[in-house]
C-alpha cells in the first residue's frame, strides 16, 4: 500500500517505463479476490512513486479513481503508471494493473501542491462514543479475510446482517500494524466496512466493487497519525442490480480524512 509494498520489475512497455510490482498477500483477500480498497491504495501508491520520480518531490492527492475490471488473484501485479501531466499547482497520473497479461485494474489521480486559502468543514464527525467504550465486531473471513488486518468497534447499534431499517453502518476502525492514516490507508478504509446493504440484510450475498472514487481531505497535508478512524458508509441508492455507497473516514480529532463513493454490483446470494 505504501511505497514499501511495490518494487522495481517487470519489463518495460514500449509507450512507457518498466512496471512497478505489488506482491499480493491473501491475507488482503475479499471473497474471491483481493481487497478493493488495498488495489486502489497500490495503485495510488505506484502514481505516487513515479511521480516523486519524475519531480523529485511529493505532492498531496486530492483525488483518486479506479475502475476493477476483474478479480486479483495473490500474486505478483504489475503496475504500469504514467505521469500524465504537471502543472504549477496540480498534476495528473493514470494507472494500468496487469495480471498474468490481462488488465484488470486502471485509475487515475490529481495531486496538487499545498497553498494558503479559506478553510470549510462541511463534513463533521458523528457523535458517537469513543472506541474504548465499543465492543469489538469480527467480520466472518471467508467473506472478508482482509479484516483480520483491522481492529473494528461498531459504534452505532446497527450491525451487518442484523436486519436494520437503515442502509448505514458506522464504526471505529484501526490497523493492527498501527500504520500512518495516510492517503493509502484512508482508501482502503473507505472500503473496509461491509456493503451498506448488510445494514438491512440478514442473508449475505457477493456486493464487488465496479468503481471507486475517494477525494481527500486536507487534514492530509499535515503529517498523518496512526490509531482509530471513524468509518461511516451508507447506501445512496439502489436497484437494477447496483448500489451507490457513500463512505466517510474521520481521524480520532474529527478531522475529515477521505470521502469515498464507489458503485458496487449487487450479485445472487451464494449457494
Amino acid at each position: 500500500m505504501s511505497a514499501a509494498a511495490i518494487e522495481p520489475g517487470g519489463t518495460p512497455r514500449n509507450d512507457g517505463p518498466a512496471p512497478l510490482v505489488a506482491r499480493i498477500d491473501r491475507s488482503w483477500g475479499s471473497g474471491p479476490g483481493t481487497h478493493g480498497g488495498y488495489l486502489a491504495a497500490l495503485g495510488l501508491a505506484a502514481m505516487r512513486a513515479r511521480l516523486v520520480g519524475e519531480l523529485g518531490e511529493d505532492r498531496p492527492v486530492r483525488a483518486l479513481a479506479t475502475h476493477f475490471l476483474a478479480p486479483v488473484a495473490d500474486r505478483p501485479l504489475a503496475l504500469h503508471a504514467v505521469v500524465e501531466r504537471v502543472g504549477r499547482d496540480a498534476a495528473v497520473c493514470s494507472v494500468r494493473a496487469e495480471q498474468g497479461g490481462a488488465l484488470v485494474l486502471v485509475g487515475s489521480a490529481t495531486f496538487g501542491a499545498s497553498r494558503s486559502g479559506p478553510d470549510h468543514n462541511g463534513s463533521c464527525a458523528p457523535t458517537v462514543l469513543g472506541p474504548d467504550d465499543c465492543p469489538p465486531l469480527a467480520l466472518p473471513r471467508e467473506l472478508a479475510e482482509f479484516a483480520r488486518q483491522l481492529e473494528i468497534r461498531p459504534a452505532t447499534a446497527a450491525r451487518p446482517l442484523a436486519g436494520g431499517e437503515r442502509a448505514e453502518l458506522v464504526a471505529w476502525m484501526r490497523f493492527r500494524d498501527d500504520r500512518p492514516l495516510d492517503a493509502e490507508a484512508a482508501t482502503v478504509l473507505t472500503d473496509a466496512l461491509p456493503p451498506a446493504l448488510f445494514a438491512t440484510w440478514t442473508t449475505p450475498r457477493p456486493v464487488p466493487s465496479a468503481e471507486l472514487t475517494v477525494h481527500f481531505g486536507t487534514a492530509l497535508d499535515d503529517a498523518p497519525g496512526a490509531g482509530w478512524a471513524l468509518v461511516r458508509i451508507r447506501a445512496e441508492d439502489a436497484g437494477s442490480g447496483w448500489a451507490m455507497d457513500d463512505a466517510a473516514v474521520w481521524s480520532q480529532a474529527g478531522r475529515l480524512l477521505a470521502l469515498g463513493r464507489q458503485s458496487r454490483r449487487i450479485l445472487p446470494p451464494l449457494t
